[in-house]
């Protein structure tokens, strides 16, 4: 048989870091606590771009004319009752310029398109997409904007863009990546004061915005609004949904095992919780929905891990019924070891893969994943087993002293009497 690896050595060790890690994260909780997302916290996320201006265009015919720009060109979609419905496209490997989309949008009957100076000869590949859901054309002018060409023309800040809006107290922005293209993550609490915050919000940013870095310059490419209602009936449920699940995995650990493995496999889910929200919180990493699943993804993850190693520690016992159960423990855990590694590193393939080909939420959720698949492998062979270990140990010391005591009730010696003479 290969080499056992001696996991039960390591016990005591892995307690110690792994409780100084936990306290870590606690005290960072309480003097931190957690960067909630607009999920959790009443109030505005709005993602802006701050971008050049580079077309004026205008529509003065019948019927209506929907302008849709995307990273591959852009579209317009007539219709109405009076007019013939049809659909013209302008892609950018056909319109490589500025100019050249322009020209070709002019020249559509009742459409005039006006470059802005300084932007003829910008690619049509730097034409920032319209976020916010199609734009309908017409009398007034409606901004085709381009993105900057280099980081020469970036001309807002992190720092900037804070100062810009005054009038919303605590702020909390982000850069979303990549940083070149000018676009933050602006997050504005709502205090309850303002039933209309939603909206006024929203005209604040943008305003403050277009004061300090020119009119024109701001595109908004996504909104959302929570009430304080609905983000405290989230957390609830958030709550409620990792103390049932917790619960769900001692009923099944117990009923399978047996109690001492059932709460040894809840202690290293809860480990498991505990270290991804350490990360979370020293991190600063958003708090939102998409933790609560990387969470309850990792809660998954790592009961499945878990009953695979019982599983076999279970059999070993039945196998060596005699042996000193810390040889069984460690005898079991070195048999499964190769499909932990394989199955681990396999799956951590595709959550690297996620987390460095996407942005926000989605990079936010594999990083949170990774983390919680490291801490979940972790926690079954050093903090799981460590605890039906020291179970078992306690449990044999208390039957060998209860065997070594005398039992408090015996028959006194008889006493003989002399015989006579």
């Amino acid at each position: 048989m290969k080499r056992v690896v001696q996991f039960s050595k390591g016990y005591v060790p892995a307690v110690i870091f792994s409780s100084v890690l936990i306290l870590f994260g606690i005290l960072g909780y309480a003097f931190k606590g957690f960067n909630y997302g607009v999920d959790f916290q009443a109030g505005i996320n709005q993602t802006v771009q701050l971008a050049f201006p580079a077309i004026d265009l205008t529509y003065s015919g019948k019927g209506s004319a929907v302008l849709t720009v995307k990273d591959v060109g852009a579209t317009i979609v007539f219709s109405g009752a009076e007019i013939e419905g049809k659909t013209l496209s302008f892609p950018f490997a056909e319109y490589k310029t500025v100019d050249s989309l322009a020209k070709a949008l002019g020249a559509v009957p009742e459409i005039k398109a006006v470059v802005r100076e300084g932007q003829s000869e910008i690619p049509t590949t730097l034409m920032v997409p319209t976020f916010q859901g199609d734009t309908r054309l017409g009398g007034n002018p409606v901004l085709i904007h381009r993105a900057p060409a280099s980081a020469a023309e970036n001309y807002a800040t992190t720092e900037k863009v804070r100062a810009a809006i005054t009038n919303l107290g605590d702020l909390t922005i982000q850069v979303v990546k990549p940083a070149e293209l000018q676009r933050f993550l602006i997050r504005a609490q709502d205090e309850g004061k303002d039933p209309d915050f939603s909206k006024t919000a929203a005209a604040a940013i943008t305003s403050g915005l277009e004061k300090a870095f020119g009119e024109g310059r701001v595109v908004v490419m996504q909104t959302n609004y929570v009430g304080a209602r609905f983000s405290a009936n989230l957390a609830k449920t958030a709550f409620s949904l990792v103390v049932l699940t917790v619960l769900a995995i001692l009923a099944y650990a117990t009923i399978r095992f047996g109690f001492q493995y059932g709460l040894g496999a809840v202690i290293a889910t809860v480990h498991d919780m505990l270290v991804m929200i350490c990360f979370i919180v020293w991190t600063r990493m958003e708090f939102n929905s998409s933790s609560i699943a990387a969470i309850l993804t990792i809660l998954g993850y790592s009961i499945n891990d878990t009953i695979v190693q019982f599983d076999r520690v279970r059999e070993e016992r039945r196998l060596s019924p005699t042996e000193k159960f810390s040889d069984v423990l460690n005898r079991a855990l070195t048999i499964t070891l190769g499909r932990t590694v394989i199955t681990t590193l396999a799956t951590m393939i595709t959550v690297l893969s996620i987390f460095f080909f996407t942005t926000g939420d989605l990079h936010d959720f594999s990083l949170a994943l990774f983390v919680g698949m490291v801490s979940g492998t972790y926690s079954t062979l050093y903090i799981a087993s460590a605890f039906v270990l020291g179970w078992e140990n306690i449990q044999a010391k208390k039957k060998a002293k209860d065997q070594a005591t005398p039992s408090s009730s015996f028959d006194a010696p008889k006493k003989v009497a002399p015989k006579k003479a």
